[in-house]
């Protein structure tokens, strides 16, 4: 080291010297210390200021194969939803509307078959994505298969003293969506619809298995349909016991299941009021077996539901004759 520098650095090491340097201009060194600090603060003040919030974020299946015009459809994808935590400030989070968050998966140019993913999320203005979870997904890639089913009503009970009737407009729909999906789907049925007599309601159609659970995953066009009642109020109706013929003396029932036990009538008011029941006639025999009722009821009423009975009849022993 030259002489120069080493006499420097002997005098920096003097305590007197050095206090000299550090005093000398005190007053426009803190100044600016100070102004420094305070630009610093002012700087980074929306930076300090920012927040996270938490969105469970719906993710959106992006595929544009063939230019869009092949036509496929994800299925299973899991998990459907990812959390995604953004920061911003607290007033722009508070005023952040949930659906303006999207999460996207690309399949683009995937091979039919199920996909691992990578989740892409695309933050509002003014926030930014601090945290995803997970951060891929998994599906299946499958073509796109479209089929018209008839739709079928669905109604609440209605009470029994009325007859009402029904018409559903329109009468088919479309299901689309991935083959293996689809190929579950047995029936459309409408939402349970509750109508007056003359009222319309329009209902949302639900796809159903053949175990009667909803199939999810897939499109039905159109999502609804109209329900109206066409009968215009309550007919005269009453509900009343099926009762059966006896069995010849040679038979004895041992066991009798009626279905339904009991029927609705439809009559003038004044013959309802005498009607307490309904004779049933079956042909008994011998065995355990199943057959329909022939119901007698009235002239002029008529029988709303049809009545069978499952039996279980055995022979009588022949009596014995008298000892000579």
């Amino acid at each position: 080291m030259s002489a120069p520098r080493l006499a420097r650095l002997r005098r920096w090491l003097s305590p007197r010297y050095a206090w000299a340097r550090f005093t000398h201009n005190l007053g426009p060194k803190l100044l600016a210390l100070g102004v420094s600090l305070t630009l610093w603060f002012v700087a980074t003040a929306d930076r300090r200021a920012n927040v996270t919030q938490g969105f469970d974020v719906p993710v959106t299946v992006r595929d544009t194969t063939g230019s869009g015009e092949e036509k496929r459809a994800t299925s299973n994808l899991s998990p459907a939803s990812v959390r995604v935590i953004l920061s911003g400030r607290p007033e722009r989070l508070r005023e952040l509307d949930p659906g303006s968050v999207e999460a996207v998966v690309d399949v683009t140019g995937i091979p039919e078959g199920s996909f691992t993913q990578p989740v892409t999320v695309t933050p509002p203005t003014g926030t930014a994505v601090q945290r995803l979870t997970p951060t891929r997904v998994q599906g299946f890639v499958d073509t796109q298969v479209q089929r018209t089913l008839p739709v079928t009503l669905s109604v609440t009970s209605p009470p029994e003293s009325s007859v009402p009737r029904y018409v559903v407009s329109p009468t088919e729909a479309s299901v689309t969506g991935a083959g293996r999906v689809l190929g579950a789907v047995a029936r459309l049925v409408t939402s349970p619809a509750a109508l007056a007599a003359g009222g319309e309601q329009e209902v949302a159609l639900i796809a159903l298995d053949r175990s009667g659970r909803p199939v999810s995953g897939v499109t039905v066009r159109p999502s609804t349909v109209t329900v109206r009642r066409l009968d215009t109020g309550e007919l005269p109706v009453k509900t009343v016991p099926v009762v059966l013929n006896t069995p010849p003396r040679t038979l004895r029932v041992v066991a009798v299941s009626l279905q339904p036990s009991t029927v609705r009538v439809v009559a003038a008011p004044e013959l309802l009021a005498r009607l307490r029941e309904v004779s049933g006639t079956v042909t008994y025999r011998a065995g355990t077996y199943t057959v329909p009722v022939r119901l007698s009821v009235p002239a002029g009423a008529q029988a709303l539901e049809t009545v069978s009975v499952r039996l279980t009849v055995e022979a009588r022993p022949a009596p014995t004759p008298p000892a000579p």
